[in-house]
């Protein structure tokens, strides 16, 4: 908190003029400070030089670091489907697990999945801490919170990773909540500091011009949510052995008004954007909607995924399931190809990380070509058409 003692403060307003929020008044010739504006940024601090304001922070208790152990990953499924990024988190997650001298973790939610834990164990896992109860067979925030939580609660992991999915995304803002501890959101890098052995947790900032590396220095867990497709996952071993624990949650206390009413397929997609090699993405260059057919036959004779801009998606050209950027998904394919795209930044972090990239815009200038690497310079209607009919 922040405090204004009264006997040294002579209002000479240098707090005043310091503060870049607009927080401070002078009233009867001493300071008062909006607590509602304030942000306990310092400036005021800094500027008094009659230590007439003061921050008091309030000391914490000390945590016990050796009772924390073990790397958690949370083993995302959908219809007994393991979601792929988790194959990519168990690949990290192995070497961070080698150089903590610790277990690498998989945690295993859902209804009858019991065949997955093999799955998670040939991909890297040490352990899989299985909970199998109806009330997990489809996703819903609040069961799944509860789930993690008291696990993490019993067995006091120090580092618990997720996919920066819809599920990763929706419900562990919510157990680091429940865990007093902080999370990084949307990680592209991991790794362990050898100095203090925090975990160092690199994320695109600012549209993704910086990439700032955060800690959790005082608090356990670490926790973090990781792009899909920024990391390797290890090849399959069908041969490793782990250990499989069952745990059973209690959800009689658990209030929850919510149910899941049904999941909708995206049927407008042939091949899976995310997990595409190939993807054709279409942009404000198309003029409009029905134009978006060029786009259509490009990737269908290629096999290839539909991907937009967000320009696109605005317009209502095509729906947002395809969008690739920083409000959309993040790719990472083999190939591609940037058609009328002029290449913001927020649609460069969704894309930037692709193998190789083919950009075709009139705008020889435009930012697109900077990441590229084979740049067409024309009109798409005439490129793009006869690209498609010499692949046919």
């Amino acid at each position: 908190m922040i405090e204004v003692i009264r006997e040294k403060c002579i209002g000479c307003e240098l707090c005043l003029k310091a503060c870049a929020y607009d927080a401070i008044v002078i009233k009867d010739k001493v300071a008062e400070i909006d607590m509602d504006k304030c942000t306990l940024c310092g400036a005021c601090v800094s500027a008094c030089p009659f230590d007439a304001i003061i921050i008091r922070k309030f000391g914490q208790e000390k945590i016990d670091r050796s009772q924390f152990k073990d790397i958690w990953i949370f083993a995302e499924q959908k219809n007994n489907e393991i979601a792929p990024v988790v194959f990519e988190l168990l690949g990290k997650g192995s070497e961070l697990a080698e150089q903590r001298e610790c277990d690498l973790v998989a945690i295993l939610m859902g209804h009858n999945i019991e065949d997955l834990s093999k799955e998670l164990i040939a991909y890297g896992a040490d352990k899989v801490i299985m909970v199998d109860d109806p009330r997990l067979k489809d996703f819903l925030d609040l069961p799944y919170t509860k789930t993690l939580s008291e696990l993490a609660y019993k067995y006091k992991p120090e580092i618990i990773l997720s996919g920066a999915s819809v599920m990763g995304r929706s419900f562990i803002p919510r157990v680091a909540v429940e865990l007093h501890t902080g999370l990084t959101a949307d990680c592209t890098g991991l790794e362990i500091d050898p100095d203090t052995t925090n975990l160092l947790q690199t994320r695109p900032a600012f549209g993704g011009n910086i990439l700032a590396t955060i800690v959790t220095p005082n608090h356990l867990p670490q926790m973090a949510t990781v792009r899909h497709k920024v990391m390797d996952p290890l090849e399959k071993d069908d041969s490793r052995k782990g250990i499989v624990i069952k745990e059973i949650i209690d959800f009689s206390g658990l209030k929850d008004d919510t149910k899941f009413l049904g999941f909708i397929k995206d049927e407008s997609q042939m091949v899976n954007l995310v997990e595409a090699d190939l993807v054709v993405t279409g942009g404000r260059g198309l003029k409009n909607k029905d134009n978006f057919v060029i786009i259509e036959d490009l990737a269908k004779v290629l096999n290839g995924a539909i991907g937009a801009s967000r320009a696109s998606v605005d317009a209502n050209w095509i729906s947002y399931p395809h969008q690739v950027g920083q409000t959309g998904k993040t790719i990472k394919p083999k190939i591609y190809i940037a058609v009328g795209i002029s290449g913001a930044i927020q649609h460069l972090a969704g894309m930037q990380s692709s193998d190789y990239i083919i950009a075709i815009n009139k705008d020889p200038d435009a930012p697109i070509f900077k990441v590229a690497d084979l740049g067409l310079v024309g009109d798409l209607f005439e490129i793009v058409p006869q690209i498609t009919k010499k692949l046919r």
